[in-house]
């Protein structure tokens, strides 16, 4: 079940003692997982940015030009990302109400989720560009070039994406989740109510239900 169904919680959780879990030490840890992967982004991109001005400048045929040209395109667009992200998680703030930390771990989950949709998007038009090729021999060369620059560009990505959102679910599902498996339905089903049975644990430097 999804986060968003417990957003109708925040009242009931706000008169709780909130002392037992440290929310602004959750977000620290989300922030810094989102500087992670845009410094990973951009160290890709810097090595590809390079190597495809050089590639583009040195490049023996009209395939291997296309392909190094591609990746220098393609990369300066991710490091122009990966830098406005890292500005954007810098100046993020991460002393968060309860929903609004539910909010944001829900957005950032999602991000990554149809960020990885369009990984796949980027490596079926590589195929396409590839096959294209075959049949169009005024533009092949380019045509593969371009192609096998979006197999492994998208490929990066797709790997890049995917291992990001489970390090995001993860920090989730360890430390956020717990909280709302505690809340259930009252009995007369129109309020909601805190399971106690479950005893308190230590988590890192706070303590949670």
């Amino acid at each position: 079940m999804r986060i968003s169904f417990f957003l109708a919680a925040v009242f009931f959780f706000n008169s709780f003692t909130w002392s037992q879990m440290n929310l602004e030490e959750f977000n620290e840890v989300r922030v810094e997982h989102a500087k992670n992967h845009m410094w990973a982004l951009g160290a890709w991109s810097g090595v590809n940015m390079i190597g495809g001005g050089i590639g583009w400048a040195t490049a023996p045929n009209q395939e291997m030009r296309s392909f190094h040209q591609m990746n220098l395109f393609w990369n300066t667009v991710n490091l122009g990302i990966s830098v406005a992200g890292l500005v954007k998680a810098r100046k993020e703030s991460t002393k968060l109400s309860f929903a609004e930390t539910i909010r944001q771990q829900e957005r950032v989950e999602d991000i990554f989720l149809i960020n990885a949709g369009l990984d796949v998007v980027y490596i079926a038009g590589g195929l396409v560009l590839r096959s294209e090729s075959k049949t169009n021999l005024e533009y092949q060369d380019q045509f593969k070039g371009f192609g096998n620059s979006l197999l492994i560009q998208g490929g990066f990505l797709l790997v890049l994406d995917w291992v990001a959102y489970g390090i995001h679910r993860s920090h989730n599902k360890n430390e956020l989740s717990p909280l709302l498996d505690r809340i259930e339905l009252s009995d007369n089903g129109f309020g909601l109510k805190l399971k106690l049975d479950k005893p308190f644990k230590t988590v890192g430097t706070g303590t949670r239900i």
